[in-house]
């Protein structure tokens, strides 16, 4: 009995010395899986964080702003399949208004609703109101106001020095200073009103829009070109914004298309709400913000545009030239005639005499003519004036030669009517 029971209980202690073994055994496979499944699952979150910072480094910005340009009041997406644009409303004071004008409103935006026939979307954007150009406008305005005070503060002490001036023009020129003192004042309670308010950040505005879209294939299959199909779509959304506009107008709702630059700034502060705080479109396209890159010119075309611009000098240098000796030849034959302009005299007064000598006698036709010729001769031995000598000889003597020749006719006519 007794080796009986010592056998079992060996089986028995052999059996669980088993079993511990196989548990153990079990337990440390268990382990070193889990360890491997946590490396496993760390790798793959690697390597897919990889992947998605990888596709996102090589995405296009021009695929996440969604629209390629802007030209001519509108915005263009999608390779030209769609044209936007966009109606700037004034939002009213719904609240203060009377249970009239609010019934008066509420039924103008239902025909509104009404006469809508095209997909229409209202947008809200909120702006933090940036006070600075205010505050430099009052600045400005401010420096202008203190330059008057001063000169009407020495204005009218002068007068109250010089003691000359009575005392009704003392008390007008005091209300005067008093007048610009209040408004200098004034002016700075403003500007130290406007700078406490600008430090606030939480000063907003809100704006109301109403996205006007159109899309070509309205116009179904058709032979236009890019420029006829823009031609078209800023006349349709033309159309549909002014239709929009006038039927507003009978909420009291004003509203306006804005222009290309307006367009340019709503999708700024759009795209960069933060940085639109403090740094302005304006600013940002003066930095140069909207040059996204920049390529160099082809070499062939940068020779092409240089002797473009070679030949079009040299041909407004060559046509400068050909009617620079065009007045120049005119010149000259015009100084030419002037120069023999005496001898034209002489020549033509030898012919009148010569024609009228029977009428005046022949004696006194040769005496004349004789005395012509001595005036040729004498003007020959002491040479022909300069022309501005004869101009300033003219001038001086005030019209001399004029009265000479009226001498000269006053005497042949007389000789005639002898």
């Amino acid at each position: 009995m007794i080796n009986t029971i010592t056998l079992v209980l060996t089986i028995i202690l052999i059996s669980m010395m088993i079993l511990l073994g196989v548990l153990c055994i079990l337990y440390f496979k268990s382990k070193s899986k889990k360890k491997d499944d946590t490396i496993n699952e760390q790798s793959n979150q690697k390597t897919s964080s990889t992947k998605t910072t990888k596709s996102y480094s090589v995405e296009s910005v021009f695929d996440f702003m969604e629209f390629d340009k802007i030209e001519d009041n509108m915005i263009a997406t999608k390779n030209g399949s769609k044209y936007i644009m966009v109606v700037e409303c004034q939002g009213v004071n719904y609240d203060l208004m009377s249970e009239v004008e609010k019934n008066g409103v509420e039924e103008g935006f239902i025909q509104f609703l009404n006469t809508l026939r095209y997909p229409i979307q209202i947008y809200t954007q909120t702006r933090t109101i940036n006070l600075e150009g205010s505050i430099q406008t009052y600045r400005d305005k401010m420096k202008e106001i203190e330059d008057e005070l001063e000169k009407e503060k020495q204005k009218y002490n002068r007068m109250v020095n010089s003691g000359k001036y009575s005392q009704g023009e003392l008390d007008a020129a005091f209300y005067e200073l008093t007048k610009t003192t209040n408004l200098y004042e004034y002016g700075k309670d403003v500007i130290y009103t406007t700078e406490k308010m600008s430090l606030n950040k939480n000063v907003l505005n809100q704006k109301y829009y109403i996205i006007i879209p159109y899309y070509p294939d309205e116009l179904g299959e058709t032979n236009f070109d890019k420029l006829e199909i823009k031609n078209l779509a800023f006349s349709e959304l033309y159309t549909r914004a002014q239709s929009i506009i006038g039927t507003l107008a009978a909420c009291g709702v004003n509203g306006k298309v804005l222009n290309s630059n307006e367009l340019v700034d709503l999708l700024y502060v759009a795209y960069n709400r933060d940085d639109a705080e403090v740094y302005g479109i304006d600013r940002a396209i003066e930095a140069g913000y909207n040059e996204l890159y920049s390529t160099a010119p082809d070499v062939i075309d940068k020779k092409m545009k240089a002797l473009d611009n070679k030949i079009e000098k040299e041909a407004f240098e060559k046509a400068n030239q050909k009617v620079i000796e065009a007045k120049s030849e005119k010149q000259r034959a015009l100084e030419r005639k002037e120069e023999s302009m005496d001898d034209l005299i002489d020549q033509m007064a030898k012919l009148i005499i010569e024609q009228n000598k029977y009428i005046v006698g022949e004696d006194i036709a040769t005496n004349a003519t004789q005395k012509i010729q001595e005036d040729t001769e004498k003007r020959k031995r002491r040479g022909r004036p300069r022309k501005e000598d004869t101009q300033e000889k003219n001038t001086e003597e005030g019209g001399t030669q004029l009265d000479e020749q009226e001498k000269k006719g006053k005497r042949v006519r007389n000789a005639k009517s002898a």
